[in-house]
Formats: structure tokens, sequence, C-alpha cells
């Protein structure tokens, strides 16, 4: 089953960069030898997730979280697709489906997990990175009763702006943040990201869904600018969500993840998942025109207290 939703997937998902055929055939072994053991599959020192909006400071938060070299964090997994992948062949779309009972569905996907991170989750606590865990609260709630999810958020407008900022940086290429479309303006772009299927739009909702969920004691929302001005009381407000023993580290010394930069490459978006060699903000006007601007900047309703449930906590 796993195997097929490694050749489905094949390289359609950009996460999969990096994910070759030897390493898939080591994850499958590693996942049939998970499945016959006991039913209580889980990652030897835990799991937790990121997620949040794009362009709001989740690459940063993984390469400092990596400096603890009892942590392993990264840019945007397969981890999510492949369970996506799973999850739809065990679904009724698969008349074999019949066969397949929840305590089974559950084995199987946290076996999915543990395989991929049969090298790593031995030695370091896991987290992992995915928009889409936001809007999956109740299935790594399930799967996972001990994880947390910390969002990173920044106003919606913004995220906008640092896009635009980008596909500008690169008047040559489309790019597939934009479906690599040639014939379109800041205003169809906008629209485009901010849909509720579009890279933004779609996480917001998520976000949103999350935060209304009654599961908030879950969440952690971490903004861009708290991460960017004040990282060391940011990492710390982390740590105590998470439960975990302080670490000293350097936002003075953030090392890049180069399979990042692949990653940008085949996207047509250099400069993507790119970080500083230290964490600093660097205040700038938007580029955006102002009717857009205002609009979206409207969106960020974490920053507006008493519209969001007291559980949830914003830093």
């Amino acid at each position: 089953m796993l195997w097929r939703s490694l050749q489905t997937l094949g390289d359609r998902g950009l996460s999969l960069v990096g994910f070759t055929s030897e390493r898939r055939k080591v994850m499958v072994a590693s996942f049939d030898y998970a499945l016959v053991q006991d039913q209580t599959v889980t990652m030897k020192h835990g799991i937790h997730f990121i997620s949040g909006l794009p362009r709001s400071g989740s690459t940063l938060l993984s390469a400092l979280l990596t400096q603890n070299p009892r942590f392993h964090a990264s840019m945007t997994s397969p981890v999510g697709a492949l369970v996506n992948g799973l999850m739809r062949q065990m679904s009724q779309e698969n008349e074999a489906a019949v066969f397949i009972d929840d305590a089974q569905r559950k084995r199987i996907l946290k076996a999915c997990v543990e395989a991929f991170y049969a090298d790593i989750h031995r030695e370091k606590l896991v987290f992992d990175t995915n928009r889409q865990w936001a809007s999956k609260l109740p299935l790594l709630s399930t799967l996972y009763p001990k994880a947390r999810v910390i969002c990173c958020v920044r106003s919606p407008a913004w995220v906008l702006d640092s896009l635009e900022n980008l596909a500008r940086r690169s008047p040559l290429e489309p790019s597939g943040i934009f479906k690599f479309e040639t014939n379109t303006t800041v205003y169809g772009r906008a629209e485009g990201l901010m849909s509720g299927s579009g890279m933004v739009g779609h996480a917001l909702n998520g976000l949103r869904e999350a935060v209304f969920s009654g599961s908030a004691e879950r969440l952690l929302l971490v903004r861009y600018d708290s991460l960017t001005s004040d990282p060391k009381r940011t990492l710390k407000a982390i740590y105590d969500f998470i439960g975990e023993d302080p670490f000293n580290h350097d936002p003075n010394h953030v090392e890049q993840d180069y399979t990042a930069i692949a990653f940008d490459a085949r996207l047509g978006a250099p400069g993507l998942h790119t970080v500083g060699s230290r964490v600093r903000a660097v205040p700038r006007p938007t580029i955006l025109p102002p009717d857009i601007f205002h609009k979206y900047d409207k969106d960020a309703f974490w920053e507006r207290p008493g519209e969001i449930p007291d559980t949830v906590r914003v830093i």
C-alpha cells in the first residue's frame, strides 16, 4: 500500500525533491517492520508539527531548532503528501477498504510517519513541517495525542508582498507559485494566491479551522515579527509550550538547509526558502498597491484578541 502511494506520488510533489528511489525502498522496509511491531507504533522521542502561512518564518524556525542536537526540523517534508495518499487509498474509493478498520488505518498512518523518520526519531525529537497540518488537528490528535502544532503567522498582506517581491526578483523566469503563468498582474496574482485553493488562502483557511476547532490548546501561533525581532524570547516560549528543556540558540549564526535550494529552483522561485546567516528584522515599505495591502491586512484575525478563543496562545 505504501509502495503504491510512493509510485502514485512519483515526483509530482515538490517536497519530494531529494526523496530518491533508494530512500523510498528504505522507507518501505521500515514501514513493513513498523507494522509487525506492537500496535502502539510511536515516535521514540516524540513528534511535533510546524504549520501556518507561507513566508511567515517556518524555514527560519526550523533552521533555529536544528541548532539543538536533540531536535530534527526541516522545510516541508513529503510526510503530509504520503499521509494523504494512504488515507485516500484506505477510503471507500478503494473497494478493498471494506477490509480495513480504523485501528488498522491508525496503525498504517503512524507506521508511515515512523518509517519516514526511521533513521532520525530514535535519536531526536522530530518537527515535521507542512502547511496542511493546521487543517488536520483531529487526525494529529488521534495519531499523536501529545503532539503540538506551531503555526507561523504573518499578516496576509505582508505574505503577498513577500511573494510578489520574490517574483519581481526573477523577471525572466515564470514561477510555479503562480502556476507558471506569464500574462498576469499583481491584482490577479494576489487574487489567485488568496483563493480557497490558493497557496495563501488555503493555508489561511486551515489556520482559521484550527483556531476555532475546539482543540486550540494544541496550538501556538508564532508571529513572524516576534521571531525576527526577538528570536530568543520566541524560542523560549516554544520550548515552554512543548515542555522541553531550554537550549542556548545562536540567532547570529544560522545555517541554510541546502536541499531547499533544489526545491526553490524546481518551483521557479529562487530564494523562497533562503534564510539569512543571522536573524534580524528588516523594515521596508510594501511593494503592493495600497488597495491590495489594506484589503488583505484585515485578514490577520489573530491580532484581534476578542475574536479568537482565550485558549489560543499567540506570541
